[in-house]
């Protein structure tokens, strides 16, 4: 991995370490995690023009993203830049922490009053993944569980493998195609209980999914119940406008999951929640 110098500090000091930034004669900037239109107006006061600017967003600015939290949709999928956005804002706060200001629709405004590039992330899973997405089957394939409880399973949500996305930035500052807003994901996405299989077959799992009803499911396995809108993405203007193109999908996993296996969090598993889903299936 190529070197690069380091310039230390918090977004709140971003306007006092721009000089320090300077010396280095950038040409480009990525702000990899702007949560809110204070985050992103932050980096925006101290950059001058003439910066080519680029912002990572989420896909959760499109009103299907509702689904996931409970909010009815009917929009047609694969959705592309074109589709329908949230007229809601700050959908965390429901979550239970009022003071949530995180809103990526928020950011985008922001910086493409500046003519930034935005891409549109979706569900990202790889080496060093501090969110550890296929944890949800790796904890039951590490404990050697028999049997691993899921529902329907049904739900379509487009993933991105990380390597694959740092690419995608790559090749944006490369064409600098200001202004334009691109989504980057898979071009063929599995359901969530296909994908769990795959990632316990690429775990080396020998054990048994079993089905059992929604309403029993362990809450870290909930997303491979039933959902009526499924979060299926289009991301064929980055590939023909930046030219972007994907890691063969069962490479990128077994990558993902052997880093994984290979660090596995701290803790101590708990499945009273697993024998009481497979009890209700008995």
């Amino acid at each position: 991995m190529p070197s690069g110098a380091h310039v230390h500090g918090s977004r709140a000091e971003f306007e006092d370490l721009w000089p320090q930034i300077l010396k280095y004669s950038p040409a480009s900037l990525v702000d990899v995690a702007p949560y809110s239109s204070q985050d992103a107006q932050q980096v925006l006061r101290a950059v001058p023009k003439g910066i080519r600017l680029l912002a990572l967003s989420s896909m959760d600015v499109y009103r299907a993203s509702g689904a996931l939290h409970g909010h009815a949709s009917e929009d047609a999928v694969p959705l592309d830049e074109s589709a329908p956005l949230r007229e809601d804002r700050f959908i965390y706060r429901d979550t239970g922490n009022p003071a949530d200001d995180y809103e990526k629709l928020d950011v985008e405004e922001e910086y493409l009053r500046r003519g930034a590039t935005i891409l549109r992330l979706p569900m990202i899973y790889g080496e060093h993944d501090r969110t550890r997405r296929e944890e949800f089957i790796l904890r039951r394939c590490r404990a050697q569980r028999a049997s691993i409880p899921i529902g329907l399973g049904s739900l379509l949500w487009s993933r991105g493998y990380v390597r694959d996305i740092a690419r995608a930035v790559r090749l944006a500052l490369e064409t600098d195609p200001a202004g334009e807003i691109f989504n980057v994901c898979e071009s063929r996405t599995c359901t969530m209980a296909q994908w769990a299989r795959q990632i316990a077959r690429a775990a080396g799992w020998q054990g048994e999914f079993v089905r059992v009803p929604d309403e029993a499911l362990p809450p870290d396995l909930s997303l491979t119940g039933s959902f009526g809108q499924h979060l299926l993405f289009d991301s064929s203007k980055a590939r023909r406008m930046l030219g972007w193109t994907e890691t063969e999908p069962v490479v990128a996993l077994q990558a993902s999951v052997d880093w994984h296996l290979a660090h596995p969090p701290e803790g101590s598993d708990d499945f009273t929640a697993d024998e009481t889903a497979l009890g209700a299936r008995r």
